[in-house]
């Protein structure tokens, strides 16, 4: 849904000052805006050590108003090695047609003082409307201009200039901007360069990393700019939170709250939102109210109906970017994309009488949204935020397969949500709370009753619950069952290389929100003679155990917390029936309960009516843990490794 794309990618056009940017289905050719200042490239940083490119000169200038927005960039590169060769074959620039047009300014070598010009007023740029994410169910309408670099050899200097502009027509008169520093090695010169009316609402914001920007106002006009010789990338901290792995960025934004963003969807929304007097969806709206007056029962339902009868695929030509389609356009289509398959479910949810609401969230990058500027940009998702009861629930007409009623629903992991309402809201925080029952609970028991040189019976069983389990049914929907078997086998195999499954089995759990494997074959058993005690033991391979943190390099945010999956709950037990009862056999293991590195590890070893078993739950308890956590945690983790589970046996 979000039109960032096209903002955070830079690409290319000549700046319209006085009217929105008109339809442009080819590029535009020729000397950059007035408003630019076109830098000279440096000399180049030292190449020992440097990647295969070298980046020279990194220029990116934006010009913001309320008539719309532009954005130019250059980027000078040396080719050090032969290998940078093949990541420089093409160059290419992306645009959407509806509202905005691309210009280009150069494209040459420089090769010996000398210039070839590739350009030639762009007879050779190749324009195609590319939807490349087809095969992902979206389509965006976006056109594309690429070019060969024809003759670029080792030690030639590719020199590149293009700008973008154009008006989004939902945000209006609001900009937004974002920078950074992404180039590998050493540039030898980094510079941001924004320019808006003086007395224009415009803020800005930077990151660990990114540096300090100067302001001043020059004729009416309001600078904001960053000139860094010998820039160096700042890289993120491995392992942490990603509002600590945004490094090096530079946001600016004309949007006035996130309350503001909130208003200005609300509208958009509404409108979708409404069915026909004659729609044949009202026939299963009234299915649904016939069947339950429980409003829980009726949401799920709705959720349900759109999950199942409309299939999902974006579309973002022209204002599809932002704007849902109505609701009986989707429903008439039978697909539609997050923003369509929203208001289709809010429209139902209306006409049965469950409060609910649209709610912007992001897709992967919902954590630390709360310091970031607000705009449109910061979402490229929409779900539906419903309180029953007293109790927010969150739906995702976009998912699939959900079968176990509204309770089972986990609150989606984006961290935060913007409520959009005609009156405005602010984010709301997602809360999750760790898992009271595994999500995974993997049982591998083994036959030994017949004798400890004999293979074992072997039975597997992996049970998976919510989203897991979700995910399972649609794999199991969509394979044919004889290579969902072969690929069962195959990866048993690689893991456990002694083990030989027969048979497998599985059964889907719908009622109780589970879905469960079943294998069965045989082991053979490693018994192994410890010639210090006399006897023979069995090792049980190790169970699972929380994951390690690396250590940090220096670098911005290198005191960040570390993430730890959440939530996250897995049991594992091994269980071996043992022979004459288990008389004479002892078994040593560790047992009891502790907090590592954020999980709770709980495991136990004892042997009972001639069964071994070994159990290991671990579940995590928050989402990070600080760098003393961590670090205590990798101590910890040397010793748990260190620790055996054994089954001994009589002399």
């Amino acid at each position: 849904m979000s039109r960032f794309s096209s903002l955070a990618a830079g690409l290319a056009a000549a700046f319209l000052l006085s009217v929105p940017a008109l339809a442009a289905p080819k590029p535009a050719f020729g000397p950059p805006p007035k408003w630019v200042t076109v830098a000279e490239a440096p000399e180049a940083p030292p190449a020992d050590g440097a990647p295969a490119v070298q980046t020279l000169l990194d220029d990116n200038q934006s010009r913001l108003t309320p008539q719309g927005d532009a954005f130019y960039n250059r980027r000078v590169q040396r080719v050090l090695k032969p290998e940078g060769l093949a990541a420089m074959t093409t160059f290419g620039v992306t645009w959407d047609p509806q509202d905005e047009v691309v210009t280009v300014h150069s494209l040459k070598i420089i090769r010996g003082g000398k210039t070839i010009d590739l350009l030639g007023k762009g007879r050779k740029m190749l324009v195609l409307r590319r939807e490349q994410d087809l095969e992902r169910a979206m389509l965006d309408g976006r056109m594309s201009a690429t070019q060969q670099i024809e003759g670029l050899q080792v030690g030639d200097i590719l020199d590149t200039a293009w700008t973008t502009s154009g008006r989004d027509p939902v945000a209006g008169n609001r900009s937004y901007d974002m920078e950074g520093l992404r180039f590998p090695g050493v540039a030898g010169r980094y510079r941001v360069r924004l320019s808006w009316p003086e007395g224009t609402p415009i803020r800005y914001r930077t990151t660990e990393g990114f540096g300090t920007p100067k302001v001043m106002n020059v004729d009416g006009w309001t600078y904001l700019e960053m000139d860094a010789p010998r820039a160096e990338s700042p890289k993120p901290p491995v392992g942490a939170p990603q509002r600590f792995r945004r490094v090096g960025f530079l946001e600016t934004s004309g949007f006035e709250s996130w309350n503001e963003v909130s208003r200005i969807m609300a509208p958009l929304y509404a409108r979708a939102a409404t069915i026909a007097p004659d729609s044949d969806l009202r026939a299963e709206i009234a299915a649904i109210a016939a069947r339950t007056s429980d409003p829980k029962e009726r949401a799920f339902a709705a959720l349900r109906l759109v999950e199942d009868k409309t299939r999902y695929f974006f579309v973002g030509i022209g204002d599809g970017g932002y704007v849902p389609a109505p609701a009986d356009l989707t429903w008439s289509r039978k697909f539609g994309d997050c923003k369509g398959k929203t208001v289709l479910l809010l429209a139902i949810l209306k006409e049965l009488g469950v409060p609910a609401e649209p709610a912007l969230v992001s897709l992967g990058g919902g954590d630390g949204m709360n310091e970031r500027l607000p705009s449109l940009a910061a979402f490229n998702h929409v779900i539906v935020r419903s309180r029953i009861d007293g109790k927010v629930y969150w739906l995702d007409g976009t998912r699939t397969g959900d079968r176990s009623g509204l309770e089972a629903l986990r609150p989606p992991p984006h961290r935060w949500a913007l409520p959009v309402r005609a009156a405005g809201a602010d984010l709301e925080a997602i809360e999750m709370t760790p898992l009271d029952a595994p999500q995974l609970e993997a049982t591998l028991s083994l036959d030994a009753s017949r004798g400890l040189d004999l293979p074992a019976a072997l039975k597997i069983r992996t049970r998976l619950k919510g989203d897991a389990a979700n995910a399972m049914r649609q794999m199991v929907a969509v394979t044919p069952r004889a290579d969902l078997e072969r690929n069962f086998r195959q990866q048993l195999s690689g893991n456990m290389s002694w083990v030989e499954v027969e048979k497998v089995e599985w059964a889907d759990d719908a009622a109780n929100d589970a879905f469960e494997i079943r294998l069965a074959g045989r082991a053979d058993l490693d018994w192994r003679k410890n010639p210090d005690l006399g006897m023979r033991e069995y090792k049980v391979v190790a169970s699972s155990q929380p994951a390690g943190f690396p250590r940090r390099e220096p670098g911005p945010n290198r005191d960040a917390p570390f993430a730890v999956p959440f939530p996250y709950f897995v049991r594992a037990v091994t269980e071996v029936i043992l022979p004459a009862g288990g008389k004479g056999f002892s078994v040593r293991g560790p047992s009891g309960k502790e907090v590592v590195g954020g999980m709770e590890l709980t495991r136990s070893s004892d042997l009972a009516g001639g069964v071994a078993r070994f159990t290991t739950d671990v579940r995590s308890l928050a989402p990070e843990i600080s760098v003393t956590e961590a670090e205590a945690a990798t101590r910890s983790q040397r010793r748990i490794a260190a620790e055996d589970s054994l089954i001994r046996a009589p002399l």
